[in-house]
């Protein structure tokens, strides 16, 4: 089996949902014991994210990340949230070992559920630049996002609450989720940012639910197997 290799830390939290993710993957596909080899580099989260240089920056700090884990011998090599996929293109460039985007690996999960219309949920970064909606779009989705008052309240939950295991505001995002699917006709809701299945699982909302961490993790694990 390849081995995976994992840039953790943004946050730690969504990073331990990965981990988790990878062991109940694994045991469902291979048995009880048995589980690709894996690297975590984790980043220091506060110098990513109130980096000085702003995008330019964090992907420096991404790309030294991925080379560590070229160089400890990842075989595949994934970032472990959504939002720093605005620079995922330049970080693969910069290793010669394939990377797994998050994103391809949603749109064909998706494709594969036959959901057209979505609600995309995520940091204030990824539900407003367009690298990520652009990408949905020209796989043939109609994406929907949250106002700029919620916009700025599904962040502050993000940052402030579930990055630190904090559910308090778990009724609000069901209630934003429900509310669209009634007023906006939406079939399902992106997970976009990989502290959000901390707080809403497949059940809690009347629609189809892509936690994009555990959509990504199997990808590759998939992918280990081959």
């Amino acid at each position: 089996m390849k081995k995976i290799g994992l840039i953790g830390g943004t946050t730690p939290e969504s990073t331990c949902y990965y981990y988790r993710n990878y062991i109940r993957l694994s045991r469902e596909k291979f048995g009880p014991f048995t589980f690709p080899e894996l690297i975590i580099y984790s980043i220091n989260f506060e110098e990513f994210k109130n980096n000085p240089r702003g995008w330019e920056g964090r992907k420096e700090i991404l790309i030294k990340a991925a080379k560590a884990l070229e160089r400890a011998g990842a075989e595949i090599i994934a970032l472990t949230a959504n939002t720093p996929h605005i620079v995922f293109p330049d970080v693969q460039k910069a290793v010669s070992v394939p990377m797994v985007s998050i994103i391809e690996a949603l749109i064909e999960e998706m494709k594969r559920r036959d959901v057209k219309k979505v609600l995309l949920l995520g940091t204030k970064t990824t539900m407003t630049a367009d690298f990520y909606k652009n990408a949905l779009r020209e796989a043939g989705f109609e994406v929907i996002t949250p106002n700029e008052e919620e916009i700025d309240e599904i962040d502050r939950i993000i940052f402030e609450e579930l990055a630190f295991e904090n559910l308090k505001s778990k009724p609000y995002l069901v209630d934003l989720v429900e509310r669209y699917a009634k007023e906006k006709g939406v079939e399902g809701v992106i997970l976009g940012c990989t502290e959000l299945p901390l707080a809403i699982k497949q059940g809690d909302v009347p629609v189809e639910v892509f936690d994009t961490a555990e959509i990504h993790m199997r990808k590759l694990i998939e992918l280990a197997a081959e």
